[in-house]
């Protein structure tokens, strides 16, 4: 009982300082404060003609803590500096955090093609797991529930639901080597290789597959790391930080893929 009523009262607590920023925010957004360039002060013509700014990424990510609970608390402390809109239990249950046009803390410093801050366009979703156990039917079955509702809400193209592994390399392996990337991308969500060409095809003595790992999204800075991330997620089975020949054969694919929108 003291658990919960220490609980209820963090989550309470959480909740007031939600609503405060949140409300401090409002404000700010109502006026344009006057700024200068050296000494021209630039001036202000308010236009009707606006919206709230969308997200266009989802980033995918593994909890890799105890339980959904303990999750929760570490996004409701402040003291943690870490958030995530949505967070996803092992029974399919779903919990959202932040409001989808807020900006969450999840993924850090990170980079995705020429988006270096995901964290400003991105929606974060945590599936609670330790990083060593499968993810539960329901927990997937709801996952996909979400993205389906996401993407059509924001129209957030498939190609960018991503992992949290894929735009920080060599910082993070979320979501593990055990999340199921073909599961959702046979249901329409993120990006996969026509798995039925990859025996046959032959590649041409042409082909850069490092130029190929960056032109899908990888930021190649540490090229060791952005293989790593790269096989976690589309040969999970063989994770090292060496391409092999069946690696860049799913490379030219999904090279392929993405060419193909």
């Amino acid at each position: 009982m003291l658990l919960a009523s220490c609980s209820n009262d963090l989550y309470k607590a959480s909740k007031t300082a939600y609503k405060k920023q949140a409300k401090a925010l409002g404000k700010d957004l109502q006026y344009i404060q006057p700024d200068s360039i050296g000494n021209q002060l630039v001036g202000v013509k308010e236009s009707q003609n606006f919206s709230m700014r969308k997200p266009n990424f989802i980033v995918i990510h593994h909890t890799d803590q105890e339980s959904c609970e303990q999750t929760y608390r570490t996004f409701a402390l402040k003291r943690t500096q870490v958030s995530s809109h949505y967070v996803i239990c092992d029974d399919g249950s779903i919990t959202q955090m932040l409001n989808d046009l807020l900006r969450g803390w999840h993924a850090g410093n990170s980079s995705w093609g020429n988006v270096t801050d995901l964290n400003s366009v991105s929606i974060g979703i945590e599936l609670d797991n330790d990083g060593e156990e499968p993810f539960s039917y329901a927990q997937i079955n709801n996952l996909i529930w979400l993205l389906e509702h996401l993407s059509e809400k924001y129209n957030i193209p498939k190609q960018n639901i991503i992992g949290h592994a894929d735009v920080a390399p060599g910082r993070k392996v979320d979501p593990s080597a055990l999340f199921p990337w073909k599961t959702l991308a046979d249901s329409g969500f993120g990006i996969w290789y026509d798995e039925s060409k990859l025996n046959d095809l032959v590649i041409d003595g042409t082909f850069n597959p490092t130029k190929a790992l960056k032109f899908i999204g990888y930021n190649i800075t540490n090229l060791e790391s952005a293989i790593y991330s790269f096989k976690l997620h589309f040969n999970p089975s063989e994770v090292t930080k060496k391409l092999t020949e069946k690696d860049k054969k799913i490379l030219y694919l999904l090279e392929l893929e993405v060419l193909k929108g």
